[in-house]
């Protein structure tokens, strides 16, 4: 059983050029945050913490 798919040449020449315009596209600066949380974004991850206590929303 083959677990690699097999692509259409048309299917792998979209995703080629697809990503060609990803590493062609510069990081997005992003503005310092004054005040801000330490480590990973809570909106991102799913919970707040704050001395110890979580909280998800």
């Amino acid at each position: 059983m083959d677990t690699e798919r097999k692509l259409s040449p048309q299917a792998q020449r979209a995703l080629a050029e697809a990503q060609a315009r990803r590493l062609a596209q510069p990081e997005p600066k992003m503005p310092r945050e004054i005040n801000g949380r330490a480590g990973p974004e809570p909106t991102r991850f799913g919970d707040w913490e704050n001395k110890g206590i979580a909280s998800d929303f």
